[in-house]
């Protein structure tokens, strides 16, 4: 920790020094930088670089800290930045100025966007395409939780599961924001019935707050077994897991005659391996959620999760939970609330 203080002190005497040095030569931001993998981040004074014809740029509200944005400083992500870069997946905020050819959005608009890795600065430069409007009653505080969360628990309960009213969804890690997006909209955009694995007491408690119906604490025990006492042997429909390992194993094991998992990440570190056998015995299905391939590859689906979120936001349906907020300069303490296991719900970074 001594460690980690003082490269922090170099980082903001650094970042001092640049502002001094900019006063009065021109306008400066200021940006989250990852200037060597596993290490602490820098805040430093950039240079805004113009806006293309098709771009637009915003002043940042509030940048969202997902475990992507950690792996991605670590090199253990699947998209690698060249460095310098500055993370941040998703993020809201008004624009501040359009290129040329936008005509979709215009300064002083309400965005919420998600492109790639450049969101925890105090403004950015995006694809217009890459940005979503905000509308009035959202405020941009819940508006920046929606992106990641809410479009993957959407993709992954609706294109992926295909979970139907009345269904039996087990999610991990519920209470995440993953965990608890999946058990918004599964509850109430889907009517399903939402078994919340968790690997706390008080994390239990609070996925049975936002809407589970029941909870199993993972770390007490098996999963399975859990599982089994509350909905008896047949089983659950749909499994949401984002932990992965033997957790992922134990879930896939606790699924009914033609049950679906969706495998959405490995917060738990490792990777299982997938016992066919257990596919061919119960037909059950196994599938993987990608949240960016969809940007790539498929964008009309990828903006539709994202536009219903929007929507059932605004209409009061689902409700974001915000487990902290931190400013920019406490970036390195919020990747620390991440990883330590501390985070319940949404994790900002403020940028005013």
């Amino acid at each position: 920790m001594a460690a980690a203080a003082a490269v922090w002190g170099r980082c903001w005497f650094r970042a001092w020094l640049c502002r001094r040095a900019g006063q009065g030569c021109g306008r400066h931001y200021r940006a989250a930088l990852c200037a060597e993998l596993k290490q602490p981040l820098a805040i430093e004074e950039v240079d805004p670089r113009p806006v293309r014809p098709h771009e637009v740029r915003v002043d940042v509200h509030f940048c969202g800290v997902n475990f992507a944005d950690i792996l991605v400083c670590h090199g253990q992500y699947q998209e690698r930045p060249q460095l310098p870069f500055t993370p941040g997946m998703e993020f809201a905020g008004t624009v501040l100025e359009t290129g040329t050819d936008v005509s979709a959005v215009k300064e002083g608009d309400r965005v919420i966007g998600m492109s790639g890795f450049n969101g925890m600065a105090e403004e950015c430069v995006v694809d217009h395409k890459a940005l979503w409007q905000i509308p009035e009653g959202v405020p941009l505080r819940e508006a920046a939780a929606l992106p990641v969360s809410y479009s993957t628990a959407i993709l992954a309960l609706e294109h992926r599961a295909r979970t139907q009213p009345g269904e039996t969804v087990l999610v991990t890690a519920a209470a995440g924001a993953t965990g608890l997006a999946v058990i918004d909209v599964a509850t109430n955009i889907l009517q399903a019935k939402v078994i919340a694995a968790a690997g706390s007491d008080e994390k239990c408690q609070l996925a049975m707050q936002r809407g589970a119906h029941s909870s199993v604490n993972y770390s007490q025990g098996s999963l399975k077994e859990a599982v089994r006492k509350l909905v008896g042997s047949g089983g659950v429909d749909v499994v949401i897991d984002t932990v992965g390992g033997d957790l992922f194993l134990e879930a896939l094991r606790s699924l009914a005659w033609e049950g679906r998992i969706v495998v959405v990440g490995f917060a738990g570190g490792t990777i299982a391996s997938v016992p066919a056998n257990l596919l061919l015995l119960k037909n059950v299905s196994a599938m993987g959620l990608y949240l960016g391939r969809y940007r790539d590859q498929n964008f009309p689906l990828f903006s539709r999760g994202l536009s219903s979120a929007i929507q059932y936001c605004q209409q009061g349906r689902i409700q974001p939970h915000i487990g902290a907020v931190f400013k920019l300069e406490e970036v390195n303490d919020a990747f620390l609330h991440v990883t330590q296991r501390k985070s319940t719900g949404k994790v900002l970074l403020s940028l005013k």
